[in-house]
This record gives structure tokens, C-alpha cells and sequence, in this order.
């Protein structure tokens, strides 16, 4: 069973590991890269459930991982594959899940899901299967309402690494960037490799200090889970990386530490937009990109609003066509930037990838 917290159910078969988990119930509506999906760290303490109806036809590999696990709380999913049909799998989706512990849902009505998260929002859920769903309907229902909401959720330091590493670039070294991980995916510091960037991936509670230390031309704030109103201490470190001058590029949960820095408020969506399907207007070129995205809160604006911050003029420079929510914050010295989307797109299009090649331009400069 999965039930959600306000007390819809959903029956259907085990799928992964069997027993209890508990999230956040949202939806993806990529219809591709679902290892890419289960495995970035911003999906940590969720329940996703899949809008593509077939999923695992392509199995499992050792290639796509965006990190070093899983990190969704479950799995909801309609028709799982019956076999594995792709020359770079390595083992099945469901042998995957088994082995990292996450319990899934398969057979659902994922389309009533879907249209009924759309329409309430995301909310808690849990999933129950084997012996644990064996408790009555009421008793699981407890269980998924006294579990902790997003809202206020501290996630960051749960899925950054505990120690700096490096990653060399390709080719000769055109830059050194340090890199906050508040839940970075691997294809990031690979597309700064591939610029020439030089990348040291630190922990989440760096300080400024060590920042300096390893002399960066620029800092990177990464994707992650959780509030952005938690973030205070990662706020201020932004604040001094600006007071520095040093330029600046963050994503996705970057990209709300860098408004909040700014001083823009941050607030929970109704459910979000996840996927690889969304497009962002580009609001000083005009320019439409398609775009991964993995969010479920957001800053406060409008398309064009320029405000004065304490390093100077800023503006809010994306937005998404679909509802107008804010996709991207600049100076507009343009010493620092940051989009909501995930331009590394792993999974995803290549649309937006030009902002590390904008990255590099602006280190280049400074």
C-alpha cells in the first residue's frame, strides 16, 4: 500500500526492497534517466513517483549515477520491465532497489496519483510493504503524518561529502573553482573538467577561510535537498564569498542560498517542477532552454525585477514559461549568478550547458 497523509490509498504490488519507508510523495515527469533520478541527492527523504509509465527497460549500470546511493525515500512506478534490454546494463533496477533497501509500489494508478498531488500537493506518504503492511490502514496513516514535514527540513550536511576531493580538469588548467556541496551530482564537476576547471568539492559547513585557502577563481554552490530557510550558515558564507568579489555560480538549491543572500525570501511549492522537460526564458537574451529541474521551493519575484542588494543592483534573470516561477538571480555586474534548473542535465537536454561555459568567461574576466 501507499498511503498519503490525507488518507488516500493506493494498492498495488512490492517493488524493490519490501517493508516500511516514509517522505515526501512528488512527482517526476521525466520520461527517461530514472537512475540519474534515484540517485541525485536532492531527491533525498521523498517518495517519487514516476509520470512515464514503463520503467527499468533499460536496467541498471555503472556509469549514470549521480552519486554514491540512492538517495529517494521510495519508488512509485506503474509497469516495471520485466527484463533488462540494453548493452550497458550491469543488473536490473529491481535487483538495484533490493540491494540498496529502497521500498517501492508498482501497478498503481500512477495517473490518479499524479492528478491528485497536482491538485492537493506534495505531501507526506509512505509505502508499505511485506509484514509491515499487514497494520491496518489507520495505524499506517499515523505512521505517515507524525513523520517531520519538508517544510523546515535541514538536509544539506545529510548528503555532502565529509571531506574535500578534487577533480582534475581535462587538458591543460584554465581555472580553480571550489565547489559547496549541498548535494552535488557527479555530472557537475565533470562539466567544469571538461571547460578546464579545476574543481575541489568541499563539505557543506566550509568556511570562508578554507575557501580562501585553496585560492579558487570562482565558487560553486550545488543543487541539494531540504528548506532553503535552513540555510542560514550557508547564506552567510555566500555573503562573504561576495564580499570578496570572488565570482560566483550556483544551481537549483545554489541558486535560492544566492537569492536568499541577496535578500529574497524563499517559500514551498504546491508540488514543484521535476523533470526534464521544462522551459526557462532567459530574460537578458530572450533565449527558451529546455531544462532538468528538481525543486520544490523557490524565490520570491517576478520576470525582470531588478532590487538593490548589498553588493550591489540584482535582478531576477529566469523565469519558467510554464507558471513564471523565478528560475535564475544575478548581480547585475554580473560577478555572480545562479539558475533553479540543473544545467549539468544528468539526466536531460543540453540546452543550458553554456552557463559553465558563462562561468568560465566570468573568471576569465575577473
Amino acid at each position: 500500500m501507499m498511503v498519503l497523509e490525507d488518507g488516500r490509498v493506493f494498492r498495488g504490488s512490492s517493488f524493490g526492497a519490501e517493508g516500511q519507508t516514509l517522505g515526501e510523495a512528488v512527482f517526476c515527469t521525466a520520461m527517461t534517466g530514472y537512475q540519474e533520478t534515484l540517485t541525485d541527492p536532492s531527491y533525498h527523504r521523498q517518495i517519487v513517483v514516476a509520470t512515464a509509465p514503463q520503467i527499468g527497460n533499460t536496467g541498471w549500470n555503472d556509469e549514470d549515477d549521480e552519486s554514491k546511493q540512492i538517495w529517494v525515500a521510495g519508488y512509485a512506478v506503474r509497469d516495471p520491465a520485466r527484463r533488462a534490454s540494453n548493452w550497458r546494463a550491469t543488473t536490473t533496477l529491481q535487483d538495484e532497489l533490493v540491494r540498496q533497501d529502497v521500498v517501492g509500489i508498482a501497478g498503481i494508478d500512477t495517473r490518479a496519483l499524479v492528478r491528485h498531488l497536482r491538485t492537493r500537493g506534495s505531501m507526506k506518504a509512505g509505502i508499505f510493504s511485506g509484514a509491515a503492511a499487514d497494520a491496518s490502514v489507520e495505524e499506517l496513516l499515523a505512521r505517515v503524518t507524525g513523520q517531520p514535514s519538508m517544510l523546515g527540513a535541514d538536509l544539506a550536511e545529510e548528503v555532502s561529502t565529509d571531506r574535500l576531493y578534487t577533480i582534475e580538469p581535462t587538458g591543460d588548467a584554465r581555472f580553480t573553482v571550489v565547489a559547496v556541496d549541498l548535494g552535488i551530482k557527479t555530472n557537475t564537476p565533470r562539466m567544469f573538467a571538461e571547460r578546464g576547471m579545476r574543481v575541489h568539492v568541499v563539505p557543506s559547513n566550509v568556511t570562508l577561510d578554507q575557501i580562501k585557502e585553496l585560492n579558487p577563481d570562482g565558487v560553486f554552490l550545488s543543487n541539494g535537498p531540504g528548506d532553503p530557510a535552513t540555510q542560514d550558515d550557508a547564506v552567510a558564507l555566500t555573503k562573504g564569498i561576495l564580499g570578496e568579489g570572488l565570482p560566483l555560480f550556483g544551481i537549483c538549491f545554489g541558486n535560492q542560498i544566492l537569492g536568499r543572500a541577496l535578500g529574497l525570501r524563499t517559500y514551498k511549492m504546491k508540488f514543484g517542477h521535476r523533470g526534464i522537460n521544462v522551459p526557462v526564458v532567459d530574460h537578458q537574451t530572450g533565449q527558451v532552454s529546455i531544462t532538468a529541474q528538481n525543486h520544490g521551493f523557490a524565490l520570491e519575484g517576478e520576470a525582470g525585477q531588478r532590487f538593490d542588494t548589498l553588493f550591489g543592483a540584482a535582478e531576477v534573470s529566469h523565469t519558467c514559461a510554464n507558471d513564471g516561477t523565478v528560475e535564475g538571480v544575478r548581480l547585475v555586474d554580473g560577478r555572480a549568478f545562479s539558475v533553479q534548473y540543473h544545467p549539468e542535465a544528468a539526466a536531460g537536454p543540453h540546452d543550458a550547458a553554456y552557463l559553465f561555459d558563462r562561468f568560465a568567461g566570468l573568471m576569465e574576466g575577473a
